[in-house]
Parts: C-alpha cells; sequence; structure tokens
C-alpha cells in the first residue's frame, strides 16, 4: 500500500482536527499540549492501548540546564552559555547549532512547563552514577561534562534532571504528561496506527490514513500533521541501511512502535532525513564510579579513551572506533562488582597473563600499563587526561580484565537520526523548503545529538521542540 494518498482517494473523512499528532510518547504530549493551548483543536492518535511508548520504558531523565531552580536549590551555577559551549562540543559532528542555541535558552522555560504539567523534582543532588539514580533524587551528571575535553569547552555543571520516583523515571514522566494531555481539551485516539499521509498534489500535507481494529479510518487534519513516532531500532532493514553496527548491540532501547514507521512517511511526503547513521551506544562499565580508576584497552592492548567520560561516550569509541573489542583493565586494590552483569574475560598474576588469556598482542599491556602507572603515580594522565580522582596506578596484583566486547557484554543502542526539521518542527525537503502541513519532534526526527548523547537528550528535546511543532502546526506552519 502506498505510503501517500491523493485527496481525490479519499472518499470522506471519518473525522477531522485542526493540528493531528501521530504517537503519544513525550514528543507527542507536548505536542498535544502546546497546539491545544493556542486553541487550535487537537487529536493525538496512537497506536497501543495507551501513551507513553519508549519514554515509559527509560529513565526519566531530562537533559535541562541554564541555571534551572533545581540546579540552584541543589548549589549549582549554570548560564545557558556554558550549556550551550558544551553541547556543542560534545554532540557529534556538526551538531544543529540553531536548535541547540534555542535549546539552551529556552531551558529555564521549559523547566518550567514540566513542572506546570505535573512532572515532580526532588531538590536533592545525587553523586555517583550516570544516569538516573537509585533514589528518588532529582539532579545527576549525565553526561562528560566534568571530562576531559569537555572541562575546557565550558564550565561543568549537572543537567539531567530526573523525575522523582526511584530507579526509572520514565513511567512518572510519561504518566504526568499524559494525564496533562488528557485533562487539556485535546482528544486521544488510541489503537490507531497510521499507515499513509494524504497530501495535496502541491505538497501539503492534509490528513492520515489509519488503520484502527481491523477498520481504516480517514483523518483531516486542517493545519498541520506532528509526527511523533520515535526511532528505527526496532526496523532490522533500516538498520541494515543505516547504522549496521547497532545490530551488534545486545539491547536495543526502543518501544515496539520504534520501528521507523513515521520516518518512513515523513520521506514518501518528500521529506528529508539527516544523520540516518547516528547511534546513542551504552557500555556502563564504570557503575559504580569507583571502576573509573580502571582503564579500557582494545585488541592491540592500548587505552583509547579517558575511562571517566559517560558510559554513552565509551560505548560509541568502543563500538564504532575500535569494533567492539574492548576490556577494563583492574588490579586487586581497584576491583569491585559492577553494578551491571559483566564477566571477567581473564585474571592474571601479570598483565602478561592478561595478554595471553586474552591474545593481546605479547608485551602491548604490559607497556600501556607502565605508561600509565608512572603518570598515574603523578596524579597525571597525559593522554587522556582522566581527572585525578580516578587516577591510580594498577599494579597490585591479580590483575582482571571485565569483558567489553560486543559479542559477550551489554551494548544499549537506540537511534538518533530521522526526518529533517527546523527549529519550529518544520519537516524539510531536500532544497532544505518546509513541507506545507508536516512536522516532526522526538526519534522519528534528528535532534540535539548527532553523536555524543548525554543521558537526558532525548525526553529533553523531544519535548522541548514537540512542543514548538504542535504550537507551530497550531498557527498553519507560521514561525
Amino acid at each position: 500500500m502506498s505510503l501517500v494518498r491523493d485527496p481525490s482517494e479519499i472518499a470522506r473523512w471519518d473525522d477531522e482536527t485542526d493540528v493531528l499528532v501521530v504517537g503519544l510518547g513525550a514528543a507527542g504530549a507536548a505536542a498535544a499540549l502546546d497546539a491545544a493551548a493556542t486553541g487550535a483543536e487537537t487529536l493525538v492518535l496512537e497506536r497501543a492501548g495507551g501513551g507513553g511508548g519508549t519514554s515509559a520504558m527509560s529513565g526519566g531523565v531530562l537533559y535541562l540546564g541554564g541555571g534551572t531552580p533545581l540546579q540552584q536549590a541543589c548549589g549549582f551555577e549554570d548560564s545557558p552559555e556554558a550549556m550551550f559551549r558544551y553541547l556543542m562540543a560534545s554532540c557529534g559532528d556538526a551538531p544543529d547549532e540553531e536548535k541547540t542555541r534555542r535549546y539552551c535558552e529556552g531551558s529555564l522555560e521549559h523547566y518550567d512547563w514540566l513542572v506546570e504539567k505535573g512532572v515532580p523534582f526532588k531538590p536533592v543532588f545525587y553523586h555517583g552514577c550516570s544516569g538516573e539514580p537509585p533514589t528518588d533524587d532529582g539532579l545527576v551528571w549525565s553526561g562528560s561534562e566534568r571530562a576531559w575535553p569537555f572541562c575546557e569547552a565550558a564550565e561543568p555543571a549537572p543537567r539531567g534532571h530526573v523525575p522523582q520516583m526511584e530507579h526509572q523515571a520514565g513511567p512518572l514522566l510519561m504518566q504526568s504528561l499524559v494525564s496533562a494531555t488528557e485533562a487539556s481539551p485535546a482528544r486521544v485516539a488510541t489503537g490507531h496506527r497510521a499507515v499513509a499521509l494524504v497530501q495535496e498534489p502541491d505538497g501539503s500535507v492534509v490528513g492520515a490514513v489509519c488503520e484502527s481494529f481491523g477498520e481504516t479510518r480517514n483523518l483531516r487534519a486542517r493545519r498541520g500533521l506532528v509526527l511523533t513516532t520515535g526511532g528505527f531500532i526496532q526496523n532490522r532493514a533500516m538498520l541494515e541501511a543505516h547504522a549496521p553496527r547497532a545490530r551488534r548491540c545486545k539491547f536495543r532501547v526502543g518501544a515496539e512502535g520504534d520501528d521507523g514507521s513515521g520516518i518512513a512517511l515523513g520521506v514518501a511526503a518528500g521529506g528529508a532525513t539527516l544523520h540516518m547513521d547516528a547511534l546513542s551506544i551504552s557500555l556502563p562499565v564504570t557503575q559504580p564510579w569507583g571502576l573509573k580508576r580502571g582503564i579500557l584497552v582494545n585488541g592491540q592492548g592500548q587505552r583509547f579513551i579517558n575511562e571517566d567520560a559517560y558510559y554513552g561516550r565509551l560505548g560509541e569509541y568502543a563500538l564504532l572506533r575500535h569494533d567492539g573489542r574492548a576490556w577494563l583493565v583492574v588490579d586487586d586494590a581497584v576491583f569491585e562488582k559492577p553494578d551491571y552483569p559483566r564477566e571477567l574475560a581473564a585474571v592474571g598474576e601479570s598483565p602478561g597473563e592478561l595478554e595471553c588469556e586474552l591474545d593481546l598482542p605479547a608485551g602491548s599491556l604490559d607497556t600501556t600499563l607502565a605508561l600509565y602507572n608512572r603518570h598515574a603515580e603523578r596524579g597525571e594522565d597525559p593522554l587522556f587526561h582522566k581527572q585525578a580522582d580516578y587516577l591510580q596506578p594498577l599494579s597490585r596484583p591479580p590483575f582482571g580484565a571485565f569483558d567489553c566486547t560486543s559479542t559477550s557484554s551489554l551494548y544499549a543502542a537506540f537511534t538518533l537520526g530521522g526526518l529533517h526539521t527546523d527549529p519550529d518542527g518544520r519537516v524539510l525537503d531536500p532544497a532544505g523548503d518546509p513541507i506545507p502541513g508536516l512536522f516532526a519532534a522526538g526519534r522519528a526526527s534528528s535532534g540535539l545529538a548527532v553523536g555524543g548523547y548525554s543521558s537526558g537528550l532525548s525526553l529533553g528535546d523531544g519535548t522541548y521542540f514537540g512542543r514548538r511543532a504542535g504550537a507551530c502546526a497550531a498557527r498553519n506552519g507560521a514561525p
């Protein structure tokens, strides 16, 4: 079946609205709320039996900053400019400068909006984890802000804002946003899957064809349609075409609906895509943080990164730059049980014994450790500039190597690429011109991170740009 229909093929409209939002995750709820706030009639479609999607399965961290009330209550100073410099330095090659600037400048207002919609944040800072804490505390470090080279680009500040729920706050975040949506004038229709867009000959998107419980329904969007359907981590063919190394990750972060269907609809209507090869790849090997005192080595027995970096950066470097061949080497003084299940690939009384068990080049690990230890004794790391807090000579046998290979270890991945949008969520064609009536947000679009992920960016940019997309759709696409 074609993904695009001409209005002449539509015998009748089964329902109509000003703004039609496809997908009720975090981005979809935000789009619906701000569209409805303008007075525009708004209808949200959700293929499942209720809202939530991948957002409800997440840790719930939102990347916010610039001096939010939560940061201030926890005793941290921040500014939109420092946040902007960090994101521009850390979010991969060529992140969208305009989107990043607007996000940082709008972060304070967006925090207030979330609180207004019922999202609670406990004004307590939790030290010792990257991402959602085991407590209900509200603020954490969630990126590489304190790690080199980013600590030189901007003054570090924790920006991981976590709703007040222990361990995994995504369910609470989505409960709050879905409840706010249901309490708003927006209507919600569950069990509706969009299978085609309705597009005028002039290119304007004016509605969608949906399947609901075996029936086909034609829904008209008088002002605009917003795609908030998630990424494509669950689509085998799309991964093979755009991001094949994601298939080597044992855990794919995404609900069943993260199958790229919304991206495909946007492309069929003439939308361009951006950064379809970009991935978030997490390797949570340095939890608890004491394990940052170990060293990560590759298949040549050499270090390749500062181990105090955010575990998403560790995963990207290990898989994308070193073919998923990596081990975390510790000694008896540093050894502790990882928070996430991880096997010891080798144990030995000397670095040489580890080399043999790991099949590393002879002498490579000996040389790497000798260089590392010599400088660590002086609290220095001239190669990768790891923080002094985590610099400790590895010299007390026995030595061990935690398995961080993609064949035997846990790598968690989700896609970052999607439809090319402007800061108002308008889907752009290959020439950079907006497609009238078509908008996108969340992981159906290419957001802030195009690599170099920090926890909370998906929920942060999804909700922020979802709001902008919904409001712009309500204005008939006027910026």
